[in-house]
């Protein structure tokens, strides 16, 4: 909903600003008129414009992007082709070509910083990198682009309805970044690389604590602490995870692990978890 709203939004202040632009012909005059079958650019700003439009419409984004462009450049100097280049980044994110798409927001925003959509502009620049996030088993490098970008826009538009949608996506990237040190952590793990997996485990508890992976985490550092002849630490890390996430799996795995390393000396009931609030709730 809000690439839409944001779509009509360009399109409106440009058919409001140039309506007068509609019944001018930059052919006029002396000059030889040329066949717009034949030219495309001797059409007038407006209906070139539409032309890309039009495309969008029919979802012919790379032949929209390329209308656009030509809108630009044969009125360079027209709020036509304001619009016009924000329309053509659009049409570029569309057909996924994210790397070409931001450079032309970026030359966007270095020439129009005070223009109306330039919010959308920078909401616009963040989806790019956000849609190139690699999956966790690779580089997590356009992971961390996409936050940079995306709490760019949080910081220079924080009332805005970008900037709701752009928290949101910032919490899912630092899920994706935590998914890869556990994915790194559970494969040191099952190489006996225990100070190596406690790192990237504990890095999720301390860095990463609103995200779906923090209980797992935990879990692993008890089994690990356990493996490692370390029981104190083992229960009081099992502690932290059954006080801040008592009715989970991961939980009840952990207490499992005690038990069975007779660390539990009640069966019957969980361990007793930190008389104090877990640092996990504060």
């Amino acid at each position: 909903m809000l690439l839409t709203a944001a779509l009509m939004a360009p399109m409106t202040l440009a058919l409001g600003a140039c309506s007068t632009l509609a019944s001018l012909s930059p052919w006029s005059g002396d000059q030889a008129t040329l066949d717009p079958a034949q030219d495309p650019a001797a059409l007038p700003a407006e209906e070139l414009y539409n032309r890309g439009v039009d495309s969008m419409n029919a979802k012919r984004y790379s032949t929209a992007a390329q209308q656009y462009d030509l809108v630009e450049q044969t009125y360079p100097y027209s709020s036509w082709a304001v619009s016009a280049q924000l329309m053509q980044g659009y049409a570029q994110y569309l057909q996924g070509q994210y790397t070409v798409a931001i450079a032309t927001l970026d030359r966007f925003i270095q020439l129009h910083p005070a223009h109306r959509d330039i919010a959308y502009a920078y909401y616009l620049r963040a989806l790019c990198f956000y849609e190139q996030i690699a999956d966790i088993r690779r580089d997590q490098k356009e992971t961390r682009e996409a936050m940079g970008a995306l709490q760019e826009v949080v910081n220079r538009f924080p009332n805005s309805a970008y900037a709701r949608d752009a928290k949101l996506k910032i919490d899912l990237a630092r899920d994706h970044l935590a998914g890869k040190e556990m994915e790194i952590g559970r494969w040191y793990q099952s190489q006996h690389l225990y100070a190596a997996a406690i790192g990237r485990f504990q890095r999720v508890v301390d860095d990463y604590q609103t995200t779906n992976h923090v209980a797992e985490a935990l879990h692993r550092l008890t089994e690990i602490y356990l493996v490692l002849g370390l029981p104190d630490q083992a229960r009081k890390t099992a502690a932290v995870l059954g006080y801040n996430y008592p009715g989970s799996q991961w939980y009840l795995d952990s207490y499992r692990a005690l038990m069975a390393d007779g660390q539990v000396k009640d069966p019957g009931g969980l361990p007793v978890p930190n008389d104090q609030p877990g640092f996990l709730s504060r």
